[in-house]
C-alpha cells in the first residue's frame, strides 16, 4: 500500500526529456515516408444473369498488382469467384480490369471508369460508348 502512495506523489518525467525519450514516430512534425497507408480489398465476380457455363479462369490485373494476373478462386457457397488483395497503396486512384477467360469483363462494383494510360492499361481496355476504358479503384484510407 505504501509503495502505491509514493508512486502517486512522484512527478513523471517530462515528455521528450532525457529520462524519457519520445519515439520519433510519435512526433507530429516528423513523417515516416517509409510507411505508407495501405488497405485490403475483396474483389468478387459472379456469372451474369442467364449465363450457365462457367469460365476456365477469372483473374484481376491492375496497378496494385503491377499488371500481373492474380486468379480469383471459385466459391461454390457464394456462387462467385473472389480474391482478397492486401497492401494496396492507399490515398491513390488505381486502375484495373477483371479478366474472364483472358478477356476484359464488367465489374459492377468498380468505383468508376477511366481512359487507359500507358501500354499495360491499353492492353486490358474495353470499349464503351465514350471510348476505351479501364476500371477505377479509389484507394482511401483513414
Amino acid at each position: 500500500m505504501l509503495s502505491h502512495i509514493t508512486t502517486f506523489f512522484k512527478k513523471p518525467a517530462a515528455k521528450g526529456s532525457p529520462l524519457m525519450r519520445e519515439p520519433a514516430s510519435a512526433s507530429p512534425m516528423r513523417r515516416d515516408s517509409s510507411r505508407q497507408a495501405s488497405y485490403s480489398k475483396v474483389f468478387r465476380w459472379r456469372l451474369p444473369d442467364g449465363q450457365t457455363q462457367e469460365p476456365k479462369s477469372v483473374e484481376i490485373v491492375g496497378s496494385f498488382t503491377h499488371w500481373q494476373r492474380v486468379p480469383l478462386q471459385r466459391d461454390s457457397i457464394l456462387d462467385a469467384w473472389h480474391v482478397t488483395l492486401h497492401h494496396i497503396q492507399g490515398n491513390k486512384t488505381h486502375h484495373y480490369m477483371l479478366l474472364v477467360d483472358g478477356k476484359p469483363t464488367l465489374d459492377k462494383t468498380c468505383d468508376g471508369l477511366a481512359p487507359p494510360h500507358g501500354a499495360e492499361e491499353t492492353r486490358y481496355q474495353f470499349m464503351t460508348e465514350k471510348g476505351p476504358r479501364v476500371f477505377m479503384l479509389f484507394g482511401q484510407t483513414k
